[in-house]
């Protein structure tokens, strides 16, 4: 798979080249003609990491930032959880 940015002239030039073939173009080209058509790249936000978050996550485990990187696009939560409180057992009452 491959991902692209174009301009707004970009994509419609493409859909143009793509749409000139006629009927003839099957369906691949249809499928990325519907993409492009669909594809607006401004309405989407630029992606954004905590920086400070990811250095301080590679020296803690001693990995690249690229490493990390590729954790938190996994899943990984990029702010450290807070340590929960340890509940105090309850003490069992007993009658004199």
């Amino acid at each position: 798979m491959w991902s692209v940015k174009l301009s707004d002239d970009q994509r419609e030039a493409l859909c143009v080249m793509i749409k000139a073939q006629g009927e003839s173009y099957d369906s691949d080209l249809r499928d990325a003609l519907r993409a492009l058509e669909l594809a607006r790249w401004d309405d989407l936000p630029d992606a954004e990491l905590p920086w400070d978050r990811v250095e301080e996550l590679a020296s803690e485990q001693g990995i690249d930032e690229a490493d990390v990187v590729w954790d938190l696009a996994g899943g990984m939560p990029s702010k450290a959880k807070r340590p929960l409180l340890a509940a105090h057992p309850k003490t069992p009452q007993t009658r004199v």
